[in-house]
């Protein structure tokens, strides 16, 4: 039986640092940090929950981050 894969490695970096920030601000650091993917979504929006290495998501309303989360 083939081993399972060994996810790629994501940025060590503190979600809730993100939290406050003006969502062009989060989005320009968090890709130089190192994410490939981020995602901006409003508060109560419907999304599907997997998790994805090398994502960080930022709900945003009246342009600044309230909430984060990696995956």
């Amino acid at each position: 039986m083939a081993s399972l894969p060994t996810p790629p490695a994501q940025p060590d970096d503190d979600a809730d640092a993100y939290v406050g920030l003006a969502a062009n601000t989060a989005e320009r650091q968090a890709r130089s940090r190192g994410w490939d993917t981020v995602r901006a979504v409003p508060p109560g929006a419907f999304l599907t929950m997997e998790f994805r290495h090398g994502r960080i998501n930022f709900q945003v309303e009246d342009d600044t981050v309230t909430r984060c989360w990696v995956g």
